[in-house]
């Protein structure tokens, strides 16, 4: 019998594994320390400081986006290979609006020697340029600076009010996520350069708001305001008109069957349906100011819708750019097919669990907006900016999940959307065959 193994000694020294470091450690814990101490401070702030710090942080995020993409601009038609921030905000459409502070509204629309109307600002509505010229004229500010701190302060004010709106209907934290979503959404940069996005969607969130909380004759002022921010006017309207046949419809059925008597507080009274007609009028009316306003400065009763088709190469015709372009995309049989297959598929979303908690009143919002796209947009590049309206989805998509987990990933996608968006759209480049594509 063998005499047994004597134990083993210490592992030699030049095969020993080096004791494990614990500097990592101490470094994940101490930043997860304070991320968990900054994170219990923004939650005793109120409200507005949270969804205010989310929309600046946001918006630092885009800046650093600008800056970056700016370094990349070659020769464009307005300034210098790689220009500041500064000017690098202040191209596009941001040219437009100052022309307007500048120089107004033509009196005859300028045309070429065959007639055809040229480009010009009667395609951009007057609410803002006109402010700017206003806080130009008070403060002594350059009209382009002007601009830029009435799209500022109009964006962390409309973000306040998609908050307000989103509260009515989901707790504090899913509504800031969704405002969340609304201030780093892809194409949300636009909202801290010269364009009137940012205070058409103040007011157009006000305007919901009220919707929502049944103020109908405080709603008719803010409406009448917004249709003279950008061309939201008619979806607006379709969405009152139908929500009025809508809420009148469910009173005349709750007068016919008395078991409707517990959804009392839901049925519209009497003057609630009045109130709603007449926003609905006002609405109507508010619509086709712009129109009304462009014909009787310039003898044309087409002057808006004219000017406005310029930029397309084509006049107005409803539906047929989007079969258009489904053939540019798709071929000549899948391309007649695409707009349907697109609208069946937005319907279905529409239908789905989490935008079904929006409402009603934003429901139809959503629906009334993307079907006036479809009836009168031409859809090319700065079709993405247009969807911006679309913002009450934000919240939805919040809904769609309580991880944070989830909700960082959306997060974390938009802002490298975002840097797409800049690159491809808001950096100027000149296409092979002339033109480009705008933002």
């Amino acid at each position: 019998m063998s005499s047994p193994m004597p134990p083993p000694g210490p592992v030699p020294p030049a095969t020993a594994d080096p004791p494990p470091s614990d500097h990592g450690t101490r470094l994940d814990t101490a930043f997860r320390t304070a991320a968990a101490r900054l994170g219990g401070r923004l939650v005793r702030w109120p409200w507005w400081a949270q969804v205010g710090a989310v929309y600046v942080a946001a918006r630092l995020v885009s800046a650093c986006i600008f800056m970056s993409a700016a370094l990349h601009q070659g020769f464009n038609p307005w300034f210098p290979a790689k220009p500041d921030y500064w000017n690098f905000i202040n191209i596009w459409d941001a040219r437009w609006y100052e022309s307007v502070m500048t120089a107004g509204y033509p009196s005859e629309l300028p045309v070429d020697a065959a007639g055809n109307v040229q480009e010009n600002t009667w395609a951009f509505y007057p609410l803002f340029p006109t402010l700017g010229r206003m806080l130009s004229a008070a403060t002594g500010m350059s009209p382009a600076a002007a601009l830029v701190l009435i799209a500022m302060l109009a964006g962390l004010a409309g973000s306040l009010v998609v908050y307000q709106l989103f509260r009515t209907r989901t707790a504090h934290w899913p509504a800031l996520w969704g405002a969340a979503f609304f201030s780093t959404f892809p194409v949300s940069p636009v909202l801290q350069v010269p364009y009137a996005e940012s205070l058409n969607l103040l007011l157009l969130a006000a305007a919901l708001l009220l919707l929502v909380r049944r103020h109908y004759l405080w709603d008719i002022p803010v409406v009448l305001v917004m249709c003279l921010s950008r061309p939201t006017g008619v979806p607006f309207a379709a969405t009152v008109g139908i929500l009025f046949l809508y809420r009148a419809g469910e009173a005349w059925l709750a007068a016919r069957n008395h078991r409707l008597a517990d959804q009392a507080r839901q049925i519209h009274s009497r003057n609630e349906l009045w109130s709603l007609a007449g926003l609905t009028a006002v609405s109507g009316a508010g619509a086709l100011a712009w129109p009304a306003i462009a014909w009787a400065a310039t003898g044309d009763i087409a002057a808006y819708t004219k000017t406005e088709t310029v930029w397309r190469g084509h006049d107005l015709v409803l539906f047929k750019p989007w079969f258009d372009t489904g053939v540019l995309l798709f071929g000549p049989v899948l391309g007649l097919v695409a707009p349907f297959v697109f609208v069946a598929v937005f319907g279905l979303f529409m239908a789905s669990p989490p935008v079904r908690r929006l409402g009603t009143e934003l429901r139809l919002w959503c629906l009334c907006y993307m079907g006036y796209l479809v009836v009168f947009l031409h859809p090319q590049t700065s079709t993405f900016r247009m969807l911006l309206p679309l913002f009450p989805l934000a919240l939805a998509a919040a809904l769609v999940s309580r991880s944070r987990a989830y909700r960082g990933a959306v997060i974390t996608m938009f802002v490298l959307l975002q840097i797409v968006w800049v690159v491809w759209l808001w950096t100027w480049a000149q296409l092979p065959g002339g033109g480009d594509y705008p933002p």
